[in-house]
């Protein structure tokens, strides 16, 4: 069947090789269209045609492995014990009932857990590497897996190619090929090239390979070869076999004698773990299989024991109180839960704009104490205006009345001249003459004219400074007539510089066809805060700058003006010194308090251009340049930032900024959203100067003084990729656990060193989603904090269910071990239960509500009490103490669940029976059995409503289940908290009425469950319900009074004040 599928679909057939055609032969082969890529119904069309762009066996989920986890679990393999033990001693009937509970067991297991892992698995694919297409003239992020031959692709430095790709367009463009040739070097590409005669892979260079890195540039492609097809896939369709972990080799002659033994050893352990589930799953998965496995071994001694008290008797009776024991121990569901409750978790996420990669992450998003969050676009909303724009000497550019962020010709621009006698003296008395230009409002105010820009007729200083923002960029523009609406592409920041071009008609396409070409290309780098381009002007009867060679640069203004030897144009030229330079950062002072980012944008006139800039590093050509202007660039905060920010400081996170941009810009924000106070008065002085840092003060400490600072920089300004790994390593020396968020490839090692890396799905690089835990779809701060509060509740409901499991079994455990004491007239031990009703309580009454507790929503404290200590793990304090407190009577603190059922048990045959235990009661039904049939109904159906009383009592571990949320007024909400969880009330409501059919049936009831009807018996029930939830209730108090299990982890209480 599935060669039958590959052979239906088709490979792109060419008449000559793609590297040995020019580029636009390729595309007319392909039938598509440089400048707007496929047609939407194309690329779906030729989905079905290629296929989808994956190598064969990737992904998937084996429904023969699902298979095989649900029969060997530990829970399914006592099962099968008791079965076999079962028709060992002739018990045909309850053999009989315990194989079909086992074949039910895990038909439901299979299609649950397979269906799970399907929804998983789906959920996982959206984190794959996603490819940047031009289709029907929009620019989209698409899942790399819906890549088709024909697609238009644009790539930039941190990309994994989706396909092997046709380069259409290049600008310094290298990949990492190693994968595929092996060669460590990255490969510079040229798309113009043209083989004439066949080359080997490595040399094609107008090539770039699927699965390779893009190290350097950026590129545009046509898609040529998907999935199998690909040179990838070619090598992938000739390996056999899989890669082994290291240490597994049994080669004696190259690792020693011993290597045979050790890589046998270890090769075997893969098998035997992988196939009990011990080596495979997140770390709860691994601790929950053994767990079972211990219940297993414990299982079998309990066993050991009930033939030890009747003296080894191998009996019918004593086998069937072993097969009890055995059964009564091991919670068949909890695995199943704990599956479907990962996937409704991950699903749940997706609805929260978060997708989940490792399922570790969805385990320790709960215990978060800190957050590292860039700025721009996550706690910002990413839509940046240039809002004004100051050139030294001329004065200031203010866009005004704009109310959209890429439409140019929205809002109107006015220009506030620069008048060099006009002072305006601030607080303190001075301000030099540059700086007066940034004051807009105060110059208003004192009567300095403002006039509105012709948008036609800019100025020669403007027009010069309107080609560097629009060249020395990589962002486009254009208007779609079919939508009548402004499309863009690319950065934000470079967006709105050339949104601001474009109102001039000074946009990079534009200014492409008047004549500008480009030679080289320095892209931005994290690490220099800087891009630079070097272009050709145009012929001298079209510029100013008649074929001259010019180098323009933008970035940060501290590393742009270091790198001036001028400022100024024309007449307001002047020679670059550090009196300037100081006036030019008062400048950018005042700009950055109004919120803005500053760019410093600059050029210099080649005097004596290169023939080709290819082989000159960018500090050859990023010098002795001239300072145009700085741009005001305005990121409003998300409306939701604040709130977010609060919410965190209620939970006990605190928010750290880390951010590339100036450290007034990066203050202003982070005061406006909350993450550093508004005044800073009321905190001590060593504390206040620490809110804010920059990377260079924050660098220069060492790691014993930044251990020794009181609490940790709240904002760091101008921050490089180094800054975000000290920064998590100096949270880790504070026993916090981080999450950190990145998008570029520089991100890399703080998202992999941090403990949850956050990693930016609409515009970060693959390499960054490779090494992060989460990716946020819609880049907002807000999600980071959805995510963890799901991850709370999420960590919260698995404590609750395998509470609510475990704690049944710990009762049932309890009163088959007390009940070896009830010994028959024979000296045979009687269960107070028999195994048919324990297990209809595990399989049949506990699942439904264990899974309604998975499905409970958050509580309304979640977000107001400090993180857990992820290092303790699900079984919490509070956990084992509540397992044994509520199903343990032989513990000090309690006699709730276990005494409730004894105490039914001794009143029903010592009070009304007269202490008759009858004979052969284990094995049937007879008149001397009369007494303890009745006994074990009363039991069967107090334990279940007990589970089932339970279950609603653990919907919150603290908080009485008679008024869960402490704000909520209502005179008696109990009715309305306990509906808000439709699945579980539903759940205890069927359970509950299911034990009267199972109870008043004939024949069920004596044959196979081994009880009979009851009457008065009921009215002991009740009375026993009223005590077990007081016991509850009072347990509660208790933990709520003494303030039990509260501890948590984080920094000093200082620090937790601060927010």
């Amino acid at each position: 069947m599935v060669n039958k599928k590959k052979d239906l679909i088709a490979q792109v057939r060419y008449s000559e090789p793609p590297y040995r055609q020019p580029f636009a032969h390729v595309v007319d082969e392909l039938n598509t269209n440089i400048e707007t890529g496929l047609m939407l119904a194309e690329a779906e069309r030729r989905v079905t045609e290629y296929g989808q762009n994956k190598l064969d066996g990737e992904g998937g989920v084996s429904l023969i492995k699902v298979i095989a986890r649900q029969c060997t679990n530990a829970m399914g393999l006592v099962l099968v014990l008791a079965m076999a033990l079962s028709f060992g001693v002739n018990d045909y009937v309850e053999g009989g009932v315990i194989t079909a509970v086992i074949l039910i067991n895990v038909s439901v297991g299979v299609v649950q857990e397979y269906r799970a892992e399907q929804t998983i698995d789906s959920l996982r694919s959206l984190s794959s590497p996603t490819a940047t297409v031009l289709r029907d003239g929009v620019v989209d992020h698409i899942p790399s897996i819906n890549v088709v031959p024909g697609d238009i692709i644009d790539i930039k430095t941190g990309d994994v190619l989706p396909a092997d790709v046709r380069l259409v367009d290049t600008m310094n463009f290298e990949t990492d090929e190693a994968l595929l040739t092996g060669e460590s070097l990255p490969v510079l590409k040229d798309h113009a090239i043209a083989f004439p005669d066949d080359v080997d892979v490595g040399d094609r260079i107008n090539i770039a390979y699927s699965s390779s890195t893009v190290t350097k540039g950026r590129a545009r492609g046509v898609v040529i070869a998907t999935g199998m097809s690909t040179e990838i896939g070619c090598i992938a369709a000739s390996l056999a076999g899989k890669k082994r972990k290291s240490g597994r080799s049994m080669n004696a002659r190259k690792y020693g004698p011993l290597q045979s033994v050790k890589g046998f050893s270890l090769r075997l352990w893969d098998v035997i773990g992988s196939f009990l589930g011990l080596t495979v799953g997140t770390p709860l998965q691994r601790k929950l299989a053994i767990l079972a496995y211990f219940l297993l071994c414990f299982a079998c001694l309990l066993a050991l024991i009930v033939f030890a008290v009747n003296n080894f008797n191998a009996s019918h009776e004593v086998a069937i109180y072993a097969i009890s024991l055995g059964i009564a121990i091991i919670p068949e569901s909890l695995i199943a839960v704990l599956t479907i409750t990962m996937a409704v978790g991950m699903r749940h996420m997706v609805t929260r704009r978060v997708i989940v990669r490792k399922l570790d992450a969805l385990e320790a998003l709960g215990g978060v104490t800190n957050i590292c969050s860039d700025k721009t676009g996550t706690l910002t909303q990413g839509k940046m205006l240039t809002r004004k724009t100051w050139i030294p000497g001329v004065g200031i550019y203010s866009l005004t009345e704009s109310r959209s962020s890429v439409d140019p010709t929205s809002g109107k621009v006015e220009f506030l001249p620069y008048t060099p006698p006009y002072r305006v003296a601030d607080k303190d008395g001075k301000m030099s003459p540059i700086a007066v230009s940034s004051k807009c409002s105060d110059e208003n105010k004192n009567g300095v004219s403002r006039t509105i820009v012709d948008l036609n007729h800019p100025d020669s200083t403007l027009s010069v400074l309107l080609e560097a923002c629009a060249l020395c960029n990589l962002a486009t523009i254009r208007f779609d007539k079919d939508k009548s609406q402004w499309i863009t592409t690319g950065d934000p920041t470079e967006i709105a510089l050339q949104v601001f071009a474009e109102r001039f008609s000074y946009g990079k396409k534009s200014l492409i066809e008047r004549g500008w070409n480009q030679l080289a290309e320095y892209p931005f780098d994290s690490n220099v805060k800087r891009m630079s381009v070097v272009f050709e002007g145009p012929s001298a009867e079209k510029s100013t700058d008649r074929g001259e060679v010019v180098v323009f640069s933008k970035g940060a203004v501290e590393r742009i003006i270091d790198l001036c030897t001028g400022i100024g144009m024309g007449s307001n030229y002047e020679v670059m010194t550090e009196s300037t330079k100081a006036e030019i950062m008062s400048v950018v002072t005042d700009l950055a308090t109004e919120g803005l980012r500053v760019l410093a944008i600059a050029r210099r006139v080649e005097q004596n251009p290169k023939p080709s800039y290819l082989d000159y590093t960018r500090d050859l050509v990023e010098k002795e340049l001239t300072l145009l202007g700085l741009a005001g660039i305005y990121d409003p905060p998300r409306l939701e930032t604040k709130a977010s920010v609060l919410q965190c400081a209620a939970a006990g996170i605190k928010v750290h900024m880390l951010t590339g941009d100036h450290p007034g810009t990066a203050q202003t924000i982070a005061r406006e959203v909350g993450i550093i106070p508004r005044t800073t008065d009321d905190l001590p002085s060593h504390v206040a100067g620490t809110l804010v840092m920059t990377a260079s003060q924050f660098d220069a400490l060492s790691d014993e003084e930044i251990d020794k600072l009181e609490s940790l920089p709240r904002v760091i300004a101008r921050c490089a990729p180094n800054t975000k790994v000290r920064m998590i390593e100096a949270l880790h020396r504070r026993s916090a656990y981080a999450a950190m968020t990145g998008d570029g490839v520089n991100d890399s090692p703080s998202l992999k060193m941090a403990d949850v890396g956050i990693a930016m799905g609409m515009g970060g690089s693959d390499v960054a989603k490779a090494a992060s835990d989460l990716v946020l779809t819609d880049d907002n701060f807000a999600s980071i904090v959805s995510a963890i509060e799901e991850g709370r509740r999420m960590f919260e409901n698995i404590q609750k269910f395998i509470l609510h499991l475990l704690v049944a079994n710990v009762a049932e455990v309890l009163l088959l071990v007390v009940g070896l004491a009830f010994k028959d007239d024979d000296g045979l031990s009687v269960f107070p239960l028999a195994p048919l009703q324990i297990l209809w309580i595990n399989m049949i009454t506990s699942p439904g509500p264990a899974f309604g507790l998975s499905l409970e929503p958050a509580s309304h404290d979640i977000m107001k009490r400090p993180p857990r200590d992820n290092r303790k793990g699900i079984f919490s304090w509070e956990i084992v103490a509540d397992t044994l407190v509520y199903g343990c009577i032989m513990q000090k603190l309690t006699i709730i669940w276990g005494a409730c059922c004894l105490m039914s048990f001794t009143v029903i045959v010592y009070g009304h029976g007269n202490g008759e235990l009858g004979e052969n009661c284990n094995s049937g039904y007879s008149d001397s059995c009369e007494v303890v049939f009745r006994a074990r109904a009363a039991m069967f159906a107090q334990l279940t409503w007990l589970i089932l009383i339970s279950a609603l009592e653990f919907k919150n571990l603290r908080r009485s289940m008679f008024r869960l949320n402490v704000d909520d007024r209502s005179n008696f909400p109990f009715f309305k908290d306990m509906y808000s969880n439709k699945f579980l009330l539903f759940s205890v409501l069927i359970g509950a009425f299911s034990v009267f059919p199972v109870i008043h049936i004939p024949k069920l009831n004596t044959d196979v469950f081994k009880m009979k009807a009851i009457t008065w018996e009921w009215s002991l029930l009740a009375v026993v319900m009223v005590i077990f939830v007081f016991g509850v209730e009072t347990w509660k108090f208790i933990k709520r009074q003494r303030d039990m299990f509260t501890k948590q982890q984080g920094e000093s209480e200082a620090d937790l004040n601060l927010a």
